[in-house]
């Protein structure tokens, strides 16, 4: 009985020492007072935590992707009434406003009930777990991923197709999956890939690696491209947002539009982004200066 005492006690000592290791629990977010929350690892444990200052852009804000803005609006807004909506995939080159849509449809229409989770890809394993509390939850939610991707051997691959579709578990009805790609099919696409394609009555078939790659983004419902912006489309982002920062000239002068154009040039890109940041520049340099512009 002694030699049983000694060891639970020094049991006891030891847990006391790990307690200091490990992490602090984390209390569940407060949903009404907070629109957004990211999950975050604690350890081998994970929790909600609050993003108290959400990006507040605006669905007037992004201009010239009216048709991809049409889409992901109606489809929350069914999502929102309850009715049959689909996940949805944005993908194209960096800077088209992939990001900002869903931050914006999450600005929208918070006041009815929309919610967000971030979730980083490298803790899509931990799907199961982030969603499934949320069923319960008097809320709709979007579990959005920025910039997925995947390589071959991911963890989080597996795990994001059973979430979407391929799971006995049914996904909770008040959550929806909306990500953001470079990727048309968020894994590496490989002209090896496209040795194993054969024809059957003159119809091409591909082979196993790339249906194995489609199979993921056919996942999701809503599937939608964004694309560089033509020359015209980027200038008139640019009038835009220098319009938001005070700018009170009826068109671009030459001047700007020589700079807006030089500025998309110089970062290989003639997107929202790139128009966004050169507006701030330009407003910024004439405030520094005491230039009207």
């Amino acid at each position: 009985m002694q030699e049983l005492a000694r060891l639970l006690n020094r049991a006891e000592q030891m847990l006391d020492r790990l307690e200091h290791y490990l992490p602090t629990p984390v209390a569940s977010p407060d949903w009404e007072h907070y629109s957004a929350c990211r999950w975050q690892q604690h350890g081998q444990r994970g929790a909600l935590q609050a993003i108290p200052r959400p990006h507040k852009v605006r669905l007037h804000d992004l201009q010239c992707i009216d048709r991809q803005k049409a889409l992901v609006d109606r489809n929350t807004r069914q999502f929102l009434q309850d009715h049959p909506a689909n996940n949805v995939l944005l993908w194209g080159p960096r800077g088209t406003g992939k990001s900002s849509l869903i931050k914006a449809i999450l600005n929208e229409y918070v006041d009815q009930g929309l919610r967000l989770v971030e979730v980083d890809r490298n803790d899509l394993i931990e799907l199961p777990n982030i969603v499934e509390p949320l069923a319960e939850l008097p809320y709709r939610f979007l579990v959005y991923c920025d910039d997925l991707s995947f390589e071959a051997d991911d963890s989080g691959y597996k795990a994001l197709k059973a979430t979407l579709d391929g799971s006995v578990s049914a996904t909770p009805d008040n959550v929806l999956l909306y990500a953001t790609s470079n990727r048309r099919h968020l894994l590496p696409e490989w002209a090896s890939d496209n040795q194993t394609a054969h024809i059957i009555d003159n119809e091409l078939h591909h082979g196993e690696a790339v249906e194995e790659k489609i199979s993921l983004s056919e996942r999701f419902g809503v599937w939608l491209a964004f694309h560089p912006f033509s020359q015209e489309d980027y200038l008139w982002v640019v009038g835009y947002w220098l319009r938001q920062l005070g700018w009170t000239q009826p068109e671009l002068g030459g001047d700007v539009r020589q700079a807006a154009l030089q500025w998309a040039l110089q970062r290989g890109s003639r997107s929202g982004r790139a128009a966004w940041q050169f507006a701030r520049d330009w407003a910024g340099r004439c405030a520094l200066d005491g230039t009207r512009y």
